[in-house]
């Protein structure tokens, strides 16, 4: 009674593996094509196409290190400013003993600082060309692996280019009036340069400067501004509507990166296997800290509209919760549902880290607006 079922599970599992064995065969035929095809050249032929796929194994295993190996990262990075810093107001002398002697800009420092950590001790991921030709021309961004340190990258990258903005525009200048300072505008133009820009170009003249080499002149410049801050030859207009301004586009910066995180928990709640989380995190993860070390910086260099206008309280409650975003570091991302208990929702909590954030520093620029 038996042997017809088991006549036709046979035939079941002979057909699904003959099934199998075409899909491989039709998948492996390409390469038994090529091999035999190299097998009947001569060795003019062989050897550079040797060298070429020598050069592709060892182009992206060293493409590999330089994506996954994240080199100083701390997100107590700021101790390291406050440390040393001066007390007094930017551009004023230290003290009455050393008239030529004036406090230098601690937003400068921080900034010079972020800019070396993503171009000189780290790779630039986001102009690397194996990062732009992507994987098998698939960009990285839609694969779950290799972009997670471009992403963070410009997350920091977005919050350097505010800033710099910030300064040459307002922070450098007196009341708008005055002439723009020519380091601080060199350095807002070289931070506008392509974030993804290689040295070599299909278009004319096929040679450029690369992203990294145009923010390592950012530094020079931000370093060559406060060389004057220190000499008493320069300006920075430390007031509180400049204040005020300049946490309005943070809020403004904090406020966009929230509807983006938003719009891709919308747009998908797969969990861990939604490949554009994780770089949507590490994208807002960069961002916050980033803006860590520049806040604190803001409150050293405009340390007398603290103290005027009573902020103190308020900036210290938003500095907590900045810090307390940056120990959320969780090994693989999820974008699942908001009420799931396998596959959380990681950007969820991050939107919430970022809201809190800007809730405060909206309260602070209310403080200063009254």
């Amino acid at each position: 009674m038996l042997d017809p079922v088991i006549a036709f599970f046979e035939r079941v599992f002979h057909a699904i593996g003959r099934g199998i064995g075409v899909v491989v065969s039709t998948l492996l035929w390409p390469f038994v094509a090529i091999g035999r095809w190299y097998r009947q050249r001569n060795w003019l032929i062989r050897v550079p196409i040797i060298i070429v796929l020598l050069a592709i194994v060892f182009g992206y295993a060293q493409f590999l290190w330089v994506a996954e190996r994240w080199v100083n990262w701390n997100p107590d990075y700021p101790a390291q400013y406050e440390a040393g810093v001066k007390t007094g107001t930017v551009g004023e002398p230290v003290d009455a003993a050393n008239p030529n002697s004036c406090v230098t800009s601690q937003i400068v420092e921080v900034t010079k600082g972020l800019i070396d950590f993503n171009v000189n001790q780290n790779t630039w991921i986001p102009s690397h060309p194996l990062s732009k030709a992507g994987f098998f021309g698939v960009p990285w961004k839609n694969t779950p692996f290799m972009d997670n340190k471009a992403a963070f990258q410009l997350g920091i990258n977005t919050v350097i280019r505010r800033t710099t903005i910030e300064l040459a525009d307002r922070l450098g200048r007196v009341r708008g009036t005055s002439q723009i300072n020519q380091n601080l505008q060199d350095a807002k133009e070289a931070m506008s340069y392509n974030e993804d820009a290689w040295w070599l170009t299909f278009s004319a003249p096929f040679i450029q400067p690369s992203t990294p080499e145009r923010h390592r002149t950012a530094i020079e410049s931000l370093d060559a501004f406060n060389k004057e801050m220190a000499d008493c030859s320069g300006q920075f207009d430390a007031r509180t509507d400049n204040l005020l301004q300049f946490l309005d586009r943070v809020t403004g910066d904090i406020g966009s990166t929230s509807d983006i995180l938003r719009g891709q928990m919308e747009a998908s709640d797969m969990g861990w296997f939604d490949t554009r989380a994780d770089d949507r995190f590490w994208f807002t993860y960069g961002q916050l800290y980033a803006y860590y070390g520049i806040l604190i910086a803001t409150e050293s260099d405009f340390s007398e509209v603290f103290a005027d206008r009573r902020i103190g309280t308020v900036w210290n409650v938003a500095r907590e919760q900045l810090r307390q975003a940056l120990d959320m570091t969780p090994f693989i991302i999820s974008n699942g549902n908001e009420a799931s208990w396998i596959m959380p929702s990681h950007l969820a909590t991050m939107g919430f880290y970022l809201l809190r954030v800007r809730s405060n520093l909206v309260e602070m620029r209310d403080i200063l607006d009254r």
